[in-house]
């Protein structure tokens, strides 16, 4: 098979093409390789390569619905036995995994033959993926921009034609946001519907779901197939689905009522591409015969990112303080890092219960409203892809941030509530881009971006659509409806076509 022809199919069709025998893993596998090389100048999109493991995977091949695709995991949380999991981090590199993720080894039954690692912020924690430790990734669709973040690597990866499909994983809009950066399918399951096992019981109280980000809805729907199900030590009991996705994605949704906003939920500016690409998308909508009309949430926006970031802020204090616990040294951690770990914990555990308390306001809020539309659409992003350095700390603040923190006056402020204005504009500074997105991780329910709509500049800027819990078959027929309407498969940037 020639690259041409591998570009030209998803994940199923690869799939099937090796089941005929018209290819093989290892020719797939060599595919995937000299595209990984050709596009990680381009995208440095790849952290760590694992071909002697992949390899390895041709002596005892299992079979599954993915046997032979070339795959790439996310360098966090995604535990693969005996490799680092660094979370894009030189204070958690030297830590290596004992066992495999239940995610990493269900993708392993699959079939799918997993080849490296792909890049991200620290700790995952940023909308945009610029580690110290890996350095920048970059947007196949323009350099300059960024692929968004978390699963910014996973995204760039499979824009640039190196996987037809990466895994990815959402606390805040993580697998979403990069899809909408680089024109591809984002799916966020519901809390609780893949395990985040054995390693943790729930990621971020449940806000963090492990899902994929593809060029097909039906690459989506057939690993959520794989994935999906709980696993022994789970802290919860999710009832099964009930349907194969892959099945169920093909069939007609149905009218559904859509109510749809382009404004901010934390009042920040959203940009004139942003608003375009919500009002087309409600009139495609509209044309394939759904009930579309302005509405959303009555919910306090500001009080959710608030909520969001107290959550974030003691998770990374928590993390910094786990790593340093096994030897990790302060200065190992990037300086937003430091900042945001002395932030959360100045916060008490009574401040950390109280916004916890309110995700139940959330969830009652969002179902009020699927109570009378189905889904909720938004703009995935506020703004199209940022160029890189776009929207971080200006030197001085950055060079005033580290002298607070080393001589301990941060955390000093931040324990006697003087920092509450800085945290709302770290709040307001760190979402302006991103706001739509903490809805769904917060109320637990699934979402997705579906890349219908391209800038005047030439960038991707995908849609949100925010189902009912557990309503995954909804989003993934929807999107398949969508698909099908204004196709984006064959949309890749000019040099990755001519190869």
């Amino acid at each position: 098979m020639k690259f041409t022809e591998y570009v030209q199919r998803d994940a199923v069709a690869l799939a099937e093409c090796i089941a005929r025998g018209e290819t093989s893993p290892a020719e797939l596998l060599q595919i995937a390789l000299a595209q990984s090389e050709r596009a990680q100048p381009r995208t440095n999109a790849i952290c760590l390569m694992m071909v002697g493991q992949a390899r390895a995977q041709f002596a005892n091949p299992s079979k599954g619905p993915f046997t032979g695709v070339p795959f790439l995991i996310k360098d966090a949380a995604q535990d693969y036995a005996g490799l680092p999991t660094s979370y894009g981090s030189k204070a958690l590199s030297g830590l290596v995994a004992a066992e495999h993720a239940h995610v990493v080894r269900r993708y392993l039954e699959a079939g799918f033959v997993i080849f490296g690692k792909t890049n991200l912020p620290e700790l995952a924690l940023k909308g945009v993926s610029d580690s110290r430790l890996f350095g920048r990734t970059c947007n196949p669709w323009n350099g300059d921009h960024t692929p968004g973040g978390s699963s910014g690597g996973a995204a760039a990866a499979v824009a640039s034609g190196v996987v037809p499909m990466a895994a990815g994983s959402d606390g805040g809009g993580s697998i979403r946001i990069p899809a909408a950066c680089c024109g591809l399918f984002g799916l966020k399951p519901s809390r609780g519907l893949v395990s985040a096992g054995p390693a943790f019981g729930e990621y971020w109280y449940g806000a963090a779901s492990e899902g994929v980000i593809s060029r097909s809805v039906r690459d989506t729907a057939a690993a959520l197939d794989v994935i999906a199900g709980a696993e022994p030590g789970d802290p919860f009991l999710v009832a099964e689905p009930g349907v194969v996705f892959a099945q169920a994605m093909s069939r007609e949704p149905g009218r559904l009522r859509i109510g749809f906003t382009a404004a901010s939920p934390i009042g920040t500016a959203v940009h004139a591409e942003a608003k375009a690409a919500v009002e087309n998308a409600a009139k495609l909508l509209s044309n394939l015969g759904h009930e579309v009309e302005e509405a959303s949430p009555d919910i306090d926006g500001a009080a959710l990112a608030k909520s969001f970031l107290h959550i974030y802020f003691g998770q990374v204090a928590a993390l910094v303080a786990d790593a340093r616990a096994k030897g990790a040294k302060r200065q190992d951690f990037e300086l937003l890092t430091r900042v945001l770990a002395t932030l959360g914990g100045a916060i008490s555990a009574g401040a950390l219960t109280t916004q916890l308390l309110k995700w139940n306001e959330f969830a009652r809020a969002l179902a009020r409203f699927h109570q009378r539309y189905d889904l909720l659409l938004t703009p995935t992003l506020a703004h199209p892809p940022v160029r890189h350095g776009q929207g971080d700390p200006s030197a001085a603040e950055q060079t005033l941030l580290d002298w607070l923190d080393r001589i301990g006056l941060l955390g000093l402020l931040g324990r006697a509530g003087l920092l509450d204005g800085t945290i709302d504009k770290i709040a307001r500074d760190s979402l302006q881009y991103v706001p739509f997105t903490q809805l769904a991780n917060l109320t637990g329910t699934p979402a997705m971006s579906v890349p219908l709509h391209w800038t005047a500049d030439g960038l991707p800027l995908g849609v949100q659509f925010v189902g009912r819990l557990g309503d995954e078959t909804r989003l993934l027929q929807l999107a398949h409806q969508l698909e099908q309407a204004q196709p984006w498969f064959d949309k890749l940037p000019a040099w990755v076509t001519q190869a």
